[in-house]
């Protein structure tokens, strides 16, 4: 069970690893709240007949308690982290901020030791420490000028999206991690789908212009961009980096520990710029 969870670290890694290069290769002719909540619709859609077969070959029917749950972790990880994720890379650096979301695992070892009461080992807080000078060394804090905006808000991403892993793994031992994936994109990207539509009120693009948000959270289009040249790559977005990459990643958390499935926020900055050089 054990070596099966390692198995889906690494294709979560791979997986995860290739976000960036595929999202690069749109050409940025989406909106980048627009393309989240899509490619959590479209990726929720997708795994729902294999979540129906769980939920049938375990007999378990879901009641609104349960629904209520998989809401609560779709606002974590879809409406609040991805959210904040992107409203980081307006402020900062992209390049900081996705070094920065690689801390996750900092998060995750800390929340699993108090929710999950998973052990914190010495050589997990060496990784720790290895991973926090890493990311130092990376940004390079002395020679860089940072928005302390863009930094919280880096930072804050990983912390919600760290909540995020942790509460499923709960979720996880009672409906696999197919179903958790499934049900918590279906509900996180509906929140994101209705926050789109308060966006086209009047008073409210006014505000997000008057704020200087208006490129993020005025008039956010639903739709526009899906073009047939672009197909292709969209839906590689939505079912491969997101249906099968979150359900790989809800699969090693059930067969491992949150902290081990982590490791794919440590391996994922080597690897995304080899993807990188190899295909931009």
């Amino acid at each position: 069970m054990l070596k099966k969870g390692y198995i889906y670290i690494l294709l979560t890694t791979l997986i995860f690893s290739s976000m960036e290069v595929i999202l690069k290769m749109t050409g940025g002719i989406f909106h980048p709240l627009q393309i989240t909540a899509l490619r959590f619709f479209i990726g929720g859609l997708v795994l729902i007949p294999f979540a129906v077969r769980i939920l049938r070959q375990n007999h378990i029917t879901l009641q609104g308690k349960d629904i209520l749950c998989f809401a609560g972790l779709g606002f974590l990880g879809m409406f609040l982290s991805m959210n904040l994720y992107q409203m980081a890379v307006q402020e900062t650096k992209a390049s900081v901020v996705g070094v920065l979301f690689s801390s996750n695992p900092i998060f995750v070892t800390i929340l699993a030791f108090f929710l999950l009461r998973e052990p914190i080992r010495k050589h997990h807080v060496l990784a720790l420490l290895l991973d926090i000078i890493g990311i130092v060394v990376i940004i390079d804090p002395l020679h860089n000028t940072l928005s302390p905006l863009g930094i919280a808000l880096s930072l804050g991403a990983p912390l919600l999206f760290a909540f995020y892993g942790v509460f499923g793994k709960r979720s996880c031992a009672r409906f696999g991690g197919v179903v958790v994936t499934c049900m918590s994109f279906l509900l996180g990207s509906a929140e994101m789908f209705l926050m789109m539509g308060i966006t086209h009120i009047p008073a409210v693009a006014q505000s997000a212009q008057q704020a200087g948000l208006g490129n993020l959270f005025a008039n956010i289009p639903f739709f526009s961009g899906i073009t047939l040249s672009v197909l292709p790559l969209f839906l590689f977005i939505c079912i491969v980096n997101t249906g099968i990459g979150f359900a790989c990643y809800f699969k090693a958390m059930e067969m491992t520990s949150a902290h081990e499935t982590s490791l794919v926020f440590f391996f994922k900055p080597i690897i995304a710029p080899l993807f990188a050089l190899a295909i931009l």
